[in-house]
């Protein structure tokens, strides 16, 4: 954070980077995990997937928030999801700046810190405070059906937050610090392990029409009752093709 001008910086697209960071951030990850456990897949951001013999995948966003870290902006973190046998059991989000380690796994709840915690107790919308992404570079086309969501869940609730990193959003989401959260056009990274956090915490995931949420794509998250409220609001604005799935 101190020598952010220095950083080698490349463009993967319109608004959308790497750095050094998270190169150096996820071959450390990586080497470690090879080293305890040789015979996992990994499937990281930067390097891609790598097969392996086991039927147990790491699934790791480096540095989830670039453009943040970036600017110098200090909200951005580590995402760490372990899927077994396609379904993901382990998970852990790391904030470097507030040093905040969020842990769940499959059956004993999660956890912030060591603490326990749980999705808020919010009804609905009412009150509600709901956190989102905006859609970039290839999502843009799905931009004016988000905008029309965008005004109804403003109209709706207390606030909309936009912080810019997905796996905290959901991570956030599980420690009740927001009652909701929806975004378009994720990756596999960015939620595996904040899915498993909010599932953890009592909360709900899922897609944009209801259906049971498999990682990347599309994602409404929240308490029990925020989440379906959420998903009521924005129906009619979700994309037809996304109804088609």
């Amino acid at each position: 954070m101190n020598r952010l001008d220095s950083l080698d910086v490349t463009t993967k697209g319109r608004n959308d980077f790497v750095t050094d960071v998270d190169r150096n951030a996820e071959a450390d990850i990586i080497e470690t995990i090879r080293r305890a456990y040789p015979d996992h897949g990994i499937l990281a951001e930067e390097s891609g997937l790598k097969p392996g013999r086991e039927e147990v995948t790491w699934i790791i966003d480096p540095l989830d928030g670039t453009t943040n870290y970036l600017h110098g902006l200090p909200h951005f973190c580590v995402s760490i999801g372990v899927q077994i046998r396609g379904r993901v059991d382990h998970a852990v989000v790391y904030d470097p700046m507030r040093q905040e380690l969020f842990t769940a796994s499959r059956g004993g709840g999660a956890k912030l810190e060591d603490h326990r915690i749980r999705v808020s107790n919010s009804r609905g919308l009412e009150g509600a405070l709901i956190g989102t992404g905006l859609p970039y570079h290839s999502n843009t086309r799905w931009l004016d059906a988000y905008l029309a969501m965008l005004k109804d869940v403003i109209q709706n609730t207390a606030g909309i937050r936009r912080p810019g990193s997905a796996a905290l959003d959901l991570a956030y989401v599980a420690a009740g610090r927001t009652d909701g959260f929806w975004e378009l056009g994720l990756s596999p990274w960015d939620t595996a392990a904040g899915s498993l956090l909010v599932t953890e915490a009592g909360g709900r995931i899922g897609t944009l029409t209801g259906e049971e949420y498999e990682l990347g794509g599309e994602v409404v998250a929240g308490s029990p009752k925020t989440y379906e409220a959420l998903l009521a609001l924005i129906a009619p604005h979700v994309p037809a093709e996304f109804r088609t799935r």
